[in-house]
């Protein structure tokens, strides 16, 4: 049985599945929101009149959508809700959690390991990753693109669905082979779920479109998800179960956070004596939440510093070690 990797980092809990040093799936988890699996009281704050669905508030702050609401559920009335979905970012709009009602105990949401296991999979939580390509995973969500042979994969997260293009050059029927080999890869990569569109190049035959949909079923065949063929315009749409907010939204609607976490990641594996020295463009720093720096100082064990520098990208902070 494969087995995944868990790392606990600040701010976020990331997990992977290696197949050798290359990350064939990987999942990420930010600390402090509602997350599926959360059994907590609310209140509801509001409530159309007859409809099965509302509003509620929750200790933190957040709010969560409510579905299939009892009858007697009233306006500011604490209630139970279990949650089911978390908040999603989209271009021009956020998207609350979802919740239902329950009579079960209050529990806090199950850690990313608990779930992966709850899914059959064996899990070994590790202080650090083994050398992979972490790095080049958040290094492609930010840029919304990944490469493979003869060509490129182009992402794009909106509203109604993520969009994936193909680029490339080459006979057409190969390339669109050599991309649907990317497209399976790249969904448990950036772990994408709900609906995906994929512009692969027209194939003329139907022959062509018949054989790349094999190779579509092979690729995904351990994969949970429904898939239309092929069209005539080299369009197919895979649906999967919308449960976790993907590595791809997260470097599109949440980049400064992504950034913020990915620099104290860097920061924990520095070696040697002296301060840390984190370095990053001016938006990083109201990122930093003072008990996440004070936690990298206690794992870390050294002092740690923070400079502005407007000229590094957003998604590039750095981190190094310099005399105190």
């Amino acid at each position: 049985m494969a087995e995944w990797l868990v790392e606990d980092g600040i701010g976020e809990t990331r997990a992977i599945l290696l197949q050798g040093d290359s990350i064939r799936a990987a999942r990420m988890e930010w600390s402090g929101a509602l997350t599926p699996g959360q059994i907590e009281d609310a209140k509801l704050i509001s409530r159309a009149s007859g409809s099965s669905q509302g509003l509620a508030r929750f200790a933190s702050g957040e709010d969560a959508l409510v579905e299939r609401l009892p009858r007697d559920a009233a306006e500011g009335a604490p209630i139970r809700l279990t949650i089911t979905r978390p908040a999603m970012a989209e271009r021009g709009r956020h998207k609350r959690a979802r919740a239902r009602p329950t009579n079960a105990d209050v529990q806090p949401a199950p850690s990313l390991a608990n779930r992966l296991q709850a899914e059959g999979a064996s899990v070994r939580i590790v202080p650090c990753f083994p050398a992979c390509d972490w790095d080049d995973l958040v290094g492609e969500a930010f840029a919304r693109e990944t490469s493979f042979p003869g060509g490129q994969l182009l992402f794009s997260a909106t509203p109604a669905m993520s969009l994936i293009d193909v680029d490339g050059s080459g006979p057409a029927t190969a390339l669109a082979q050599a991309a649907a080999r990317a497209v399976a890869d790249a969904l448990r990569r950036f772990d994408l779920g709900g609906s995906i569109g994929v512009d692969f190049p027209t194939l003329a035959t139907k022959d062509d479109r018949r054989t790349l949909d094999q190779v579509l079923a092979e690729q995904l065949a351990d994969w949970p998800h429904e898939r239309t063929a092929m069209n005539g315009f080299g369009f197919v749409q895979i649906i999967a179960r919308l449960e976790r907010v993907s590595l791809l939204h997260r470097a599109s609607f949440h980049r400064v956070g992504m950034a913020a976490r990915l620099l104290l990641r860097r920061a924990e594996r520095v070696t040697g004596a002296g301060t840390i020295l984190l370095t990053g463009h001016p938006a990083l720093e109201a990122e930093l939440r003072p008990e996440w720096l004070e936690q990298l100082q206690r794992r870390t064990g050294r002092p740690i510093r923070w400079q502005s520098s407007p000229t590094l990208a957003l998604e590039a902070p750095q981190a190094q070690l310099v005399a105190q």
